[in-house]
């Protein structure tokens, strides 16, 4: 599962978090939030970010066609 970068930064925007204060809201590590777009996440490195921005997961990651 990979997220959006872009779809990610609107959901920090919304949220006003920074990358640093979006992980450790999260539980995840900083390199978690800044390989974002990259690499497939595990689903629940995923479930963490979009809850911590009190997102969907849905509204953050890349859907595939």
């Amino acid at each position: 599962m990979r997220i959006s970068k872009e779809k990610l930064a609107i959901a920090q925007a919304k949220a006003m978090l920074d990358s640093k204060n979006l992980a450790k809201k999260a539980n995840v590590s900083i390199n978690s939030v800044l390989q974002v777009g990259k690499y497939n996440m595990q689903p629940v490195t995923v479930g963490k970010i979009a809850k911590a921005l009190n997102v969907d997961v849905t509204e953050i990651i890349e859907l595939e066609k």
